[in-house]
């Protein structure tokens, strides 16, 4: 259209008609500049005449042309008697920028622009003439903030003209897309495993990144982000970042490109042996709690080391693990393994310090008297602490001699915790960290008089100290018991045992039996009676065979 509006016109001026130039586009030279119009030598006799204003750089009084400077105008309207022309720089300007704009979107071709400002539902972007770009056209992602854009040159595909009405709608969007297309089917021509290459992160999932390496994204999984352990891709990486990584696999048919960024890096665990000895001490931070109560720390990136929890501590008073993880403590460990099957270190928190088992046998010896505070009552004894780390236990069956501990509450009447006890060292076991402590060795054993004093056969009042389901226990001694079963009481066919023999009773009952491994004293109401009945009487002291016999021969 250019080059027509151009013959055309020189035609004219050869035949001297002027009124058919108008709305001709020409090329002027300036040869005169007043205050309010520029002049310009169009090549005919006379000259064009342009408004000086369309001239002025915005925002300053300074002209943008000078003599001799050449500028292309549209002609306006001609006048036939002086034959001058009147012309615009700015319509002509219009004329070819709406040229330019037919002709792009005709052809699919992007227009490079300026953002001018922002507008209801988007931007005004100046490609030789105002446009409309969409919010949603601006990007191929959803863009919220549009102010980052104002001022900047940017490309867009028209997408819409309406040239009457003098609308245009671009979409850059629709430019991105189809530049990201291009860029992919380079890439794809070039791209095979082991290629390295630099791509942009453009976006974090719980399992990796997606890392755009050329119009094309592939997955860079969380496993081969760094040889250490992460959690998720965002301790290393953040959206817009560029990387270098390793193409690690790649499914043409499928489009499916996988992504190595530690692979690039050397692995931690070829050069272990250089910087880890058995022994020596290191310092990691604890990052994982074990299944077994242990811990997981990483000494640095890509070497991690185990203490298992039977490593934690010397004694049972294990550190609180979780608190150690959940704030990602730095705990200090001996390493006692390398263990390259499972590229892992083993180490130990108990090994730092000396062994106290060790210690505890070189302070108390068994048969060692020992006075010291009670931390706690249980049902089955009670704790006494030995040191600042292990206490001792008192096993209810070393309580005393000859009293047997039938129920829990007779412990908690008798102990209370930071009640201060005398105790005898029975037993140190290092290998099962256990200490056994007793209080009745502290007095030699009275069973060997109590079986002297205690003959089978022999007549006691006893007084009933504890009724049961099955007998009961009486009193034979402020500090020994004896026991009647049920099947030795006197007791009535269908009666309960405590309406007849309430706590306190007190009875008559013969000893039956001395049990010497068990430590106990038997007795019989049934078997007195029966003496009586058959006239044999019963005194306090021994009852032979040879007396028995006696007394029946004395009866017949």
């Amino acid at each position: 259209m250019e080059d027509s509006n151009q013959i055309s016109f020189e035609a004219l001026f050869k035949k001297g008609n002027l009124s058919k130039i108008v709305g001709s586009i020409v090329t002027g030279t300036v040869i005169d500049i007043a205050k309010d119009y520029i002049y310009l030598d169009i090549g005919f006799k006379s000259v064009a005449v342009c408004e000086a204003n369309e001239f002025y750089d915005p925002g300053s009084q300074t002209l943008s042309i000078q003599r001799g400077s050449t500028v292309e105008v549209l002609i306006t309207g001609v006048d036939e008697v002086s034959g001058r022309a009147y012309a615009s720089a700015l319509q002509a300007k219009n004329y070819r920028a709406w040229q330019n704009v037919l002709r792009a979107y005709e052809n699919g071709e992007s227009v490079r622009g300026k953002v001018i400002m922002k507008v209801k539902g988007g931007l005004q972007v100046d490609i030789g003439i105002p446009a409309f770009l969409p919010q949603s056209q601006v990007d191929i992602v959803p863009i919220k903030n549009l102010d980052k854009f104002i001022g900047e040159e940017i490309e867009c595909k028209i997408t819409k003209i309406n040239e009457g009405a003098g609308n245009i709608v671009l979409s850059r969007k629709a430019h991105l897309q189809a530049k990201k297309e291009e860029l992919k089917l380079e890439t794809l021509k070039l791209l095979q495993e082991g290629l390295i290459v630099e791509g942009t992160v453009k976006s974090l999932t719980d399992y990796g990144a997606f890392v755009d390496i050329g119009g094309v994204e592939g997955l860079l999984h969380l496993s081969d982000i760094s040889w250490g352990r992460i959690n998720h891709p965002s301790e290393k990486l953040e959206v817009g970042q560029k990387i270098v990584v390793v193409v690690l696999k790649y499914d043409a048919e499928k489009e499916r490109i996988n992504l190595g960024l530690k692979q690039l890096q050397a692995d931690p665990w070829i050069s272990v042996h250089e910087k880890y000895f058995v022994g020596s001490k290191v310092t990691g931070k604890a990052v994982e709690v074990t299944p077994d109560g242990g811990i997981i720390l990483e000494v640095e990136e890509g070497i991690e080391a185990y203490v298992p929890a039977s490593e934690l501590s010397w004694t049972k008073k294990v550190p609180n693990v979780s608190r150690i993880v959940s704030e990602r403590e730095k705990v200090d460990v001996v390493i006692t393994a390398i263990d390259e099957n499972i590229n892992m270190l083993r180490a130990s928190i108990r090994q730092l310090y000396p062994n106290p088992w060790e210690e505890l046998q070189k302070k108390f010896q068994v048969g060692s008297r020992v006075k010291a505070p009670i931390t706690s009552v249980t049902d089955f004894g009670i704790f006494v602490r030995l040191t600042d780390d292990i206490d001792g236990l008192v096993h209810v069956s070393d309580f005393s001699w000859t009293q047997k501990i039938q129920n829990p509450k007779q412990i908690y009447s008798m102990y209370k915790k930071g009640q201060e006890v005398e105790v005898m060292v029975l037993e140190i076991d290092p290998v099962l960290e256990k200490v056994s402590l007793g209080i009745k060795q502290l007095t030699p054993d009275p069973w060997p008089d109590i079986v002297a004093r205690y003959p089978k056969g022999r007549k006691l009042k006893v007084k009933v100290k504890q009724v049961l389901d099955f007998g009961v226990i009486v009193q034979l001694e402020p500090e020994l018991d004896g026991f009647i079963h049920v099947s030795e009481l006197d007791l009535p066919k269908g009666e309960i045992i405590k309406n007849k023999y309430p706590e306190g009773a007190e009875i008559e009952a013969e000893v039956i039996k001395v049990d010497n491994s068990q430590r106990r004293i038997g007795l019989s109401e049934k078997a007195l009676k029966r003496k009586e009945v058959e006239g044999v009487s019963s005194f306090s002291g021994s009852v032979t065979f040879l007396d028995i016999l006696k007394q029946k021969l004395q009866k017949e």
